[in-house]
């Protein structure tokens, strides 16, 4: 290796991977060098740095946030929202951003996590599938082709846009999608030391969705939304499938509010349920994880009798082009996870691990919120609008997921 990268590595800690030079072709060599000489050293360091910090909440600082429950608007209120959110939907003036970087991994499924399939009374469905079968019947409705843009990750990119391609994009106009990738930050070991992947890379994950910010200022998301005059964006993940990205009663809460950003939330049913929540924290909006929510604080009720701290944030953002714009440069906290990670041992093999080793990054889109004075939150039936597939069996899985698909479909 140059010297330029052997300085590098031993001023950072990591002259290990100088030992995997015998392992490396003159090209494998030259690509990990390149990544090297990429790596934002004094970042990682930082992150490394702080490891051992305690997140503190203090109790005074946390009130509850208000929030609009939409199965207790009148008829004249829906209406009265609709008509808001109708007009700007009909202009033009508004997006969707479905967040794909995942792989299926946890389903026990090979490839992109938009392209398992679950069984519908409809005939089997891909997750990309029913977001375009949203959005579809969301163009017809408002007579407007609804811009869709796709965050995929570096390990998913090509097989996601190849799918949509072999699919023939779900007949969703080829020219009204958008991919682009979110950003990838290095794994640490427990002890601070970078790994090689199977194909003598240095490993890296995805750096978590609070990355959409930046990706799209990166790749040209902005840029190309402002050509459209898009003036709102929903953003929303792959595995909900019955998420509802097209909501003029959302759209029309918030510009009534006179707030640039909002979320839609559903009630938790009990204390210890492990979702995040809203809250305000000195003031301004907030998402708690329900590992940092103090117990007393997680099990208060107020007059009504429901958890204080109760509306569980279902990863359904609202924000004006202009929020996205102001957070493309902007550097979210990240925060730290304990995972397993195979990796390239210096002698060639690959070892599988069966526990935790390696250190993840990720900043999340809701740290943003904190930057802003209110949101809008809009409580929602979660029959109506969460059937989340994350888990492989039990709860959240393909089978109580489609299950509530298929009785929203039957209604």
């Amino acid at each position: 290796m140059k010297q330029q990268t052997i300085d590098i590595l031993q001023k950072y800690h990591q002259e290990h991977l100088l030992d995997y030079s015998k392992l490396l072709t003159k090209q494998e060599e030259q690509n990990l060098e390149e990544q090297i000489l990429a790596v934002n050293f004094e970042q990682l360091q930082d992150l490394y740095q702080t490891i051992q910090a305690q997140k503190i909440i203090e109790n005074k600082t946390i009130e509850p946030i208000n929030y609009t429950n939409k199965q207790k608007l009148t008829k004249e209120q829906k209406q009265d929202l609709e008509q808001i959110g109708n007009k700007i939907i009909k202009q033009g003036k508004y997006a969707v951003i479905t967040m794909a970087g995942g792989q299926g991994t946890r389903l026990g499924h090979i490839g992109p996590k938009g392209t398992y399939a679950i069984n519908t009374v409809n005939g089997k469905k891909y997750l990309f599938e029913i977001v375009a079968d949203t959005l579809k019947k969301a163009s017809k409705t408002y007579d407007i082709a609804i811009p869709w843009y796709i965050m995929t990750s570096k390990e998913n990119h090509q097989e996601t846009v190849q799918f949509f391609k072999e699919h023939n994009y779900f007949d969703y106009k080829q020219t009204n999608i958008n991919f682009f990738k979110q950003g990838q930050l290095p794994l640490l070991t427990t002890q601070g030391k970078l790994i090689l992947n199977e194909q003598k890379q240095i490993k890296e994950a995805a750096d978590g969705n609070g990355g959409v910010y930046d990706s799209m200022q990166k790749h040209g998301i902005l840029k190309s939304m402002k050509e459209k005059d898009i003036q709102w964006v929903f953003i929303g993940g792959i595995d909900n499938i019955l998420s509802n990205p097209v909501d003029p009663i959302l759209l029309g809460l918030t510009i009534s509010q006179n707030n640039v950003i909002a979320s839609k939330s559903i009630a938790k049913t009990n204390p210890k349920e492990k979702a995040g929540v809203f809250c305000k924290s000195n003031g301004k909006p907030k998402v708690i994880e329900y590992t940092e929510l103090p117990e007393q604080m997680a099990i208060q009720k107020n007059q009504q009798g429901e958890l204080t701290f109760g509306e569980i944030n279902i990863l359904s953002h609202l924000f004006h082009i202009s929020v996205l714009q102001n957070l493309a440069d902007v550097k979210l906290p990240y925060h730290i996870a304990l995972k397993k990670s195979n990796y390239l041992a210096q002698d060639g093999s690959y070892v599988e691990v069966n526990e935790p080793n390696v250190y993840k990054f990720e900043a999340f889109i809701f740290d943003a919120f904190e930057r802003y004075n209110d949101m809008s939150i809009l409580r929602v039936d979660r029959k109506d609008e969460f059937a989340p597939i994350k888990n492989a069996q039990g709860e959240d899985s393909p089978q109580t997921a489609t299950a509530l698909y298929n009785e929203k479909q039957s209604k």
